[in-house]
């Protein structure tokens, strides 16, 4: 067992120094004594970094090629890099939601095209499964939903329910069917008679047997109810007026016929009923009209259409005529029988100049014209009159051409009515035939 030699004048022994192994060899007496290998340099570095006193002094393998740092640096086991980032986030992140799962849930609830909700739904957990998403249940729910909704569809229109449900959807919509009838629209009404409040109406063929036929309406205005006075007065108004553009022959229109409106209330103002719907019915709540009685351009030929325009043009100054009579004042009723003559004159020259389709009916209208012209020579001479009598001596005479039996053989070879209506005084239409344009005959809706 060999004996470690007392330590060197320049190696103090720590006593916390392990000893150290003893080379076999006898030591050199002028070497340097050995350097302890764990002494460290206040500014040394790690175990691989220079040694030495300071920045440029000696370490284990002689002084560095390049100047230290004039600062401390890291300590063993220090990172010797910076670091820019980190790898991980140091909680965890949840994954988002699947859109296409929300929109295949929302399509699902609302049973709003169920075919693409199934879509969805199976294009939602395709993609949740590749990309780790979240709404695996939502998709899922969303497919059964849509699926659900599918086969109901399927049924509904494989048994007809589709298009009894959109009917009934559109009729609640306008919240009563009669809101939506139009013009030329003939319709029944339930129950037996067509009395004063009307639910509801059955649209059919006008070609059959009806309660009633539309013949205009009437647009109201305002955010709010105007009120059932304010209404009718309007109904009266228009309906009477836009009779004619529609039913342009009114010999078609006979006693039995009379003018009705149906009219918004209050309630179906909110519903959003702003129509007054004016209709030909009979004038006996029991009873029913038979074919339209539409006669305008829609319906009418070349002839017809310009035989009942002229006609239309002398009926509307007839019904100019003064309320006082002759004798009370003369001037109005001269200046009124000078308008007759001229308009009759002129209607006279619109059929005579007309290019007619036959001759069937180019003979009789010729006759009509001659007729016409001399009315027209009868009402300039009434108009001339210097008293009461020898107006109403050209009167009497120009009138007994009206409505007369060439008048007659014309319509008959157009192919029109021949029955001359007959004239309510009280009637405020203008027109004859229409039961009496009764101011009653408000029905509300």
């Amino acid at each position: 067992m060999s004996i470690p030699p007392p330590p060197g004048p320049h190696q103090p022994q720590d006593p916390y120094q392990p000893p150290q192994p003893q080379s076999p060899y006898p030591q050199d007496p002028f070497a340097a004594p050995p350097q302890d290998p764990y002494a460290q340099d206040p500014y040394a570095q790690g175990p691989y970094g220079p040694q030495g006193p300071g920045p440029t002094g000696p370490g284990p393998m002689g002084p560095g090629p390049y100047p230290q740092a004039p600062y401390p640096q890291a300590p063993y086991g220090a990172v010797p890099y910076p670091v820019w980032g980190q790898g991980y986030s140091p909680y965890g992140r949840p994954s988002p939601v699947n859109g296409v799962a929300i929109a295949a849930l929302v399509l699902g609830l609302l049973c709003f095209l169920p075919g693409v909700g199934l879509l969805l739904g199976i294009v939602a957990l395709v993609q949740i499964r590749s990309r780790g998403e979240r709404g695996k249940a939502m998709a899922v729910v969303g497919t059964v939903l849509s699926s659900v909704g599918l086969a109901v569809w399927v049924l509904a229109l494989s048994t007809g329910g589709a298009s009894d449900f959109w009917d009934g959807f559109k009729e609640g919509a306008s919240g009563n069917s009669s809101f939506a009838l139009a013009k030329g629209d003939c319709f029944d009404v339930p129950g037996e008679t067509f009395d004063e409040d009307v639910y509801d109406v059955d649209e059919v063929d006008c070609s059959g047997e009806h309660d009633a036929e539309v013949f205009a309406s009437v647009p109201l205005t305002g955010d709010s109810f105007p009120g059932d006075d304010h209404v009718t007065d309007v109904a009266d108004d228009k309906c009477y007026t836009l009779q004619d553009a529609y039913a342009m022959d009114p010999w078609a229109l006979t006693d039995e016929v009379d003018i009705y409106y149906l009219t918004p209330t209050a309630d179906s103002w909110s519903w959003g009923d702003r129509e007054i719907t004016c209709v030909f019915a009979n004038v006996d709540e029991k009873g029913t009209l038979t074919g339209s009685l539409r006669a305008d351009a829609s319906t009418l030929d070349a002839d017809q259409f310009a035989f009942l325009k002229a006609m239309a043009a002398v009926d509307d100054v007839l019904y100019e005529e003064p309320e006082e009579y002759a004798e009370e004042d003369l001037a109005s009723n001269r200046t009124w029988a000078g308008d007759t003559g001229e308009v009759t004159g002129d209607q006279a020259d619109q059929l005579g100049s007309h290019l007619w389709t036959t001759p069937a009916r180019e003979r009789p209208v010729a006759a009509l014209v001659k007729d016409m012209r001399d009315a027209a020579k009868e009402w300039t001479a009434a108009e001339k009159a210097t008293d009461a009598d020898g107006f109403y001596e050209h009167y009497d005479t120009a009138y007994a051409y009206v409505d007369g039996a060439t008048t007659v053989t014309a319509r008959k070879a157009l192919g029109l009515a021949t029955t001359p209506p007959t004239y309510d005084e009280d009637s405020d239409s203008g027109s004859g035939g229409t039961g009496g344009g009764d101011s009653d005959s408000g029905l509300e809706v």
